[in-house]
């Protein structure tokens, strides 16, 4: 019987309301300086140089395997980055399973594009079916180009760049040429781009409209409204990759409390049964026996279940990390480019977004200290560059994964209309990033997705899973830590008047084999007031 699904907590919405008129006053003063700044900027020679981030061409051998022990391999490399980008190797071409002909609608959400710097919240956006809003999209591309960038008036004039594909069915998986057959090897970041350089404007290329996109958010030059269909539902509306018939997917009818079945050989690359089966296939990875996750037995909206997204030009995936600093992986199914950003999962890193954050919004973030994981704020690079972070780019086309480390900011913005999927995974050596993670949602009181002491208590029960001497002591000093942090804050209780009824009433027993419905549920109950 397939394990029911728990939703997960929302962050508190942002009330933009201030305490009081100085706080408006002073509020606003502050806005507009940021603004003028930001504007003043667009007049001077480009001052941030964007390097590219890695972008590895994995083997059929390496998508034969366990997509965990490939990203082990590349890690040394791309966690420098943050992010990185994966090229399938030749042949790799999954179905696309979604039923666009649903007539079932999403909710969306209204980004005012223009806005993006101030930390206010998206309203909602309109419903949509896939086709609708694939329509939208397109439309909304059409009229951009129409007005931006119409047809050259002499038609022998040929453009040397392409134009952006206007609609989802356009998305051709490129850069799957003779450069796949590089096996494993990695194309080191050698290029760098700049903001607001001398690119032609008669085409709508990737360049041009990266430099309209930071043209809108930090000038204000267009008002521009448009709808994001975000965080939907795959258990609901449906993965864009087939699910396994061997219970690897959490979503699988057959999915089972124990391990999948590994007893079968694992099917030929570019088989139906392949894309189905292989733990490429984002229901499934989460699943890995190489990943933590496969200990949670319970679908998490967006954690081992996958989300959908549904972009058009210009809508934005503001800056943020993944909860419990997990790494993530996105797919891009189908249509026009991604445009990301990221920042390597450093602390002197991670600490100069907040900085940045902080300068520019102060106020916002006096009221409400978490406004980085409520992803409704995003500064151009050049603002995080003068700060010092380290800020890389890729340009992400259908057919293509770009995975983020533990800790790593990311966001960006879509080029026209595509379709995505990404889902959240742990690899053994994430547990003192969780550690890390679960310290800092202490001090804004933020309830964590799962239980961090549970998984980490079910993964000491697992312990001989564990693949390296070093995985083993730092889940060796995470487990002692938890002991004596358990041990003194009892003893703190019990002084503050706290009876200890241990003795006097029958609990139920933890479960330490895996991290079920029910022991998340008794793990809720026992959550501090205050994180509730």
């Amino acid at each position: 019987e397939r394990p029911q699904k728990r939703i997960r907590i929302p962050s508190h919405p942002y009330d933009a309301r201030p305490a009081n008129d100085a706080l408006v006053l002073e509020e606003e003063r502050m806005l507009a300086q940021a603004i003028a700044n930001s504007r003043k900027d667009q007049g001077r020679e480009p001052i941030t140089d964007i390097p590219f981030g890695p972008t590895f061409y994995p083997s059929v051998e390496d998508f034969s395997g366990d997509p965990l022990l490939y990203l082990e391999k590349i890690r040394p490399v791309a966690e420098k980055y943050g992010i990185c980008k994966i090229v399938p190797p030749k042949g790799w071409n999954p179905p696309f399973a979604l039923n666009v002909d649903c007539s079932k609608k999403f909710q969306t959400k209204d980004q005012s594009i223009h806005r993006l710097q101030e930390g206010i919240s998206f309203g909602d956006g309109e419903d949509y079916t896939v086709k609708e809003y694939q329509k939208m999209a397109s439309d909304w591309s059409k009229e951009w180009k129409n007005k931006h960038y119409p047809e050259p008036s002499n038609p022998n004039q040929v453009e040397s760049k392409p134009s952006i594909p206007g609609s989802l069915q356009d998305g051709t998986s490129e850069n799957q040429s003779s450069a796949a057959s590089l096996s494993s090897s990695v194309e080191e970041p050698k290029k760098k781009s700049t903001l607001g350089g001398n690119t032609p404007r008669s085409k709508m290329t990737p360049e041009n409209l990266e430099r309209d996109y930071w043209d809108i958010v930090e000038t204000q030059r267009h008002d521009i409204d448009v709808d994001y269909g975000n965080d939907v539902d795959t258990s609901e509306w449906g993965s864009g990759f087939p699910i396994s018939d061997r219970g690897r997917s959490v979503t699988s009818p057959n999915f089972q409390d124990g391990q999948p079945n590994e007893d079968f050989p694992e099917p030929s690359f570019g088989t139906q049964e392949y894309y189905k089966e292989t733990y490429w296939n984002l229901n499934n990875i989460p699943n890995s026996k190489n990943s933590v996750l496969r200990h949670l037995k319970v679908g998490i909206n967006g954690i081992n279940v996958p989300w959908l997204y549904f972009g058009c030009l210009f809508s934005t995936f503001c800056w943020h990390n993944e909860d419990n600093y997990m790494y993530s992986i996105n797919y891009h199914h189908k249509g026009a480019p991604k445009q990301w950003y990221g920042v390597p999962g450093t602390k002197q890193d991670a600490d100069g977004v907040e900085r940045v954050f902080k300068s520019y919004l102060s106020m916002k973030m006096r009221d409400v200290p978490d406004l980085l994981h409520h992803i409704t704020t995003s500064f151009s690079p050049r603002l995080l560059g003068q700060e010092g972070v380290r800020v890389c780019k890729l340009l992400q086309n259908s057919g293509e994964f770009i995975v983020t480390f533990p800790r790593a900011f990311h966001g960006g913005f879509s080029l026209g209309p595509n379709c995505g999927e990404a889902v959240n995974f742990a690899l053994q050596d994430w547990i003192p990033h969780a550690v890390d993670a679960s310290e800092r949602y202490r001090t804004f009181a933020r309830p964590s997705v799962f239980s961090h002491d549970r998984l980490v208590y079910t993964m000491a029960h697992h312990i001989g899973e564990l693949r390296t001497p070093v995985i083993c002591k730092s889940l060796s000093q995470e487990l002692r830590r938890l002991m004596q942090e358990e041990l003194l804050l009892r003893q703190k209780l019990i002084k503050a008047g706290v009876r200890d009824v241990s003795k006097d009433v029958d609990l139920p027993p933890n479960r330490l084999d895996k991290l079920d419905e029910e022991s998340a549920d008794y793990d809720d109950k026992r959550m501090c007031h205050s994180c509730k």
